[in-house]
Order: structure tokens, then sequence, then C-alpha cells
């Protein structure tokens, strides 16, 4: 996203002679993928996202850590992040409990109180695939660092610490640093909903051209 060049409007408007898919109609949606953005079901979403876009948020899933078992003796893990209509997925790692994914995925923010889930799942050939826990994102404390005005400070220092609790999904401390111009906030999720496993990530605020979303002045 460091490259970005703007942001591209898709009004879709109607249908045309559309297949037959039930006795005598269908219940038609449409789906955009452009890489591994996906947006789906209502053009009034894209229209939405447009017009109230705060900024975007680049999510690094580096690895799992300790993943429960869905095969025999291992699984194939690959993660999903969801924050409301928006769906982003990393790759297949085959037969790994401790796989690297090191893929980026990028939110479009709207709102910073919209909850990110994060789901692990175990991909099957033949059958549904097999959740592996899921954890929430919270980037509530990552905004507020942005807001503190850090420029003047050292690389690597710490704008702000995030103690794991019974009210976040952390399994450690996770900080967030200021690293080479711009805050990053690395995390260790625990995941919930299953035996054991975490996942390790890094977030980070892109702010869209000619717009800055936070500021020590907000």
């Amino acid at each position: 996203m460091d490259h970005l060049l703007g942001l591209l409007r898709v009004r879709v408007q109607k249908g045309i002679n559309l297949a037959v898919r039930d006795t005598v109609s269908s219940d038609p949606y449409v789906v955009l993928t452009m890489g591994q953005q996906l947006c789906s079901k209502l053009n009034r979403f894209v229209v939405f996202l447009m017009d109230n876009l705060l900024g975007l948020l680049r999510v690094r899933v580096q690895k799992g850590i300790n993943l429960a078992v869905r095969d025999t003796v291992s699984s194939d893990p690959y993660v999903v992040l969801t924050m409301g209509q928006q769906k982003l997925k990393t790759r297949v790692v085959k037969n790994n409990c401790n796989p690297e994914w090191n893929d980026e995925l990028t939110l479009s923010i709207t709102d910073v109180n919209v909850p990110i889930t994060l789901t692990v799942y175990d991909r099957d050939t033949f059958t549904l695939d097999d959740k592996m826990g899921d954890a929430e994102i919270d980037i509530k404390p990552y905004t507020e660092s942005l807001k503190m005005g850090s420029e003047n400070l050292p690389n690597g220092c710490a704008v702000k610490r995030v103690q794991p609790s019974k009210t976040n999904c952390l399994s450690d401390e996770s900080c967030c640093v200021w690293n080479n111009g711009k805050i990053v906030q690395d995390m260790c999720l625990r995941l919930r909903n299953v035996e054991r496993g975490e996942v390790v990530l890094q977030i980070e605020w892109i702010d869209l051209p000619g717009r800055k979303a936070f500021s020590n002045e907000s």
C-alpha cells in the first residue's frame, strides 16, 4: 500500500437476463475481487466505504504457534480476517502447526470501533474447512498512539504498551513502536474456542493521499 494511487468507486447498477438457478428465477448478488480484496452483496457498501473511509490498516499475518491438530498428525492452516463485510485470507501452509505465512492483508477502516476478527481454519479437500480458533484484534490502543505526536522520537521507541487482560486476546505485552517514520504494533494473540494456539501479527496504519485521520491535534 506504499504505492496506493487512489480508490476506485464501482457502481454496480443492474443485471440483464441473468441465468435461472432456482426453480423459476435466481437471487443474485455481485462479488468484486481484486488481489486479496473482496466486496460483496451490496453496492451500497462500496459507496459507504468510499464516503466514510478513514484510512487503511495493513495487517502482517506473520506466523502461528502451536496450533491445534485437525488432520491425522498436523493441519493445513490459513487465516481469515473479517471486519464488517470485508473478508481477507492468507495462503494455506500445508502440514504445519507452526506455519509462517508472512502475508500482508489490508483492511479499509471506516470506524475504529468495529471489531476485527481473526479466525484460523484447517483446509480440507473433501469436507468443510475446520475452525482452529479465533481472536479479536483491538486497534483502539494503536489508533490512540497515532495521535500522540511521535515525529521526534528515536527509532525503536515504544509509544504505548498494552498489557494482556480479560478484555483482549493478547498473550503477551504488545508495544506500539516508532519505526522508520511510522508507528507499528506487534501482537501475539491467544486463540479462543480451541485447545491451544497463538498467532503473531503486526498492524500499521496507512493514511490516504491528502488525508490524515489521526494527529495529536484531533
